[in-house]
């Protein structure tokens, strides 16, 4: 057994160059890989789900939207999908829909679209440095700052245009501090944070919190990633205050409902 698993690491090592990597679809557990940090420990497997149900395969007007928006997102169709949907979950829950952490926009374009068709009374407010990630410490293993700059408001908005979207609003800067007073008196039903670090994510939720009602939801993009162990401690924190109920979705979201 020794032998296969530094064989299959070995392997995957070399295939993980161009996007592949060997699995176990035999439906045992894969090679689990332990880390500490700061006093928790965590692990981490490969997980393969056979004959899934696959609904984006057969939902036209998301295809339509994942087409153009696929090359401007490092999530994945799985990931967007579920924000394209729970943005309908909460389409009776009074408030705009913020994101924080836009990159290239592929992410808040798939909302500001869901919002436009089932939430039309809802702004989208897309808040980004356009300069990289912010506010990396101790927390953080894998980044320094800086990290995904490679992008501008300009490029979002060219992808918004070509989707005929009008119901959003860029706000560059780092939010809350430098934007967040422009959403001072908006309630938001759904915020979908997706910025790498701890303490960035930490005070988007204490931003956002008190401007949530009953049931409105709130969505890690990296909870669960081995280079986001600062986003998994900040959620597993946010289980224990008393104010969420908690989701975690393989796909690497975690989802909160405001409580």
């Amino acid at each position: 057994m020794a032998i296969r698993s530094r064989l299959s690491s070995t392997l995957n090592r070399g295939l993980g160059k161009f996007g592949y990597a060997l699995v176990n679809v035999g439906g045992g557990r894969g090679k689990t890989v332990f880390a500490d940090h700061h006093g928790s420990r965590y692990a981490y497997e490969s997980v393969m789900i056979l004959d899934a149900y696959a609904p984006w395969a057969v939902d036209d007007d998301f295809l339509e939207v994942w087409d153009k928006v696929n090359t401007h997102t490092l999530t994945d169709i799985w990931r967007c999908y579920e924000l394209y949907q729970l943005v309908r979950e909460v389409s009776d829950i009074p408030g705009d829909i913020l994101e924080v952490g836009v990159w290239r926009g592929g992410t808040g374009a798939t909302l500001a679209a869901a919002a436009k068709k089932w939430k039309p009374d809802a702004r989208v407010w897309l808040c980004d440095t356009f300069t990289g990630v912010v506010k990396a410490g101790d927390n953080d293993a894998s980044y320094s700052g800086g990290e995904h700059a490679d992008t501008s408001a300009d490029a979002v908005r060219r992808l918004l245009g070509s989707l005929d979207l009008d119901n959003v609003d860029i706000l560059p800067g780092i939010f809350p501090e430098e934007t967040g007073g422009t959403l001072e008196s908006n309630v938001i039903s759904f915020c979908h944070i997706d910025v790498d670090v701890y303490q960035s994510a930490a005070d988007i939720v204490s931003w956002v919190l008190p401007k949530m009602a009953r049931d409105a939801v709130l969505v890690f993009d990296d909870y669960g990633f081995s280079s986001c162990n600062g986003i998994t401690r900040l959620v597993d924190d946010l289980r224990a205050d008393g104010n969420w109920r908690y989701l975690y979705n393989l796909n690497k979201h975690a989802i909160l409902t405001r409580r």
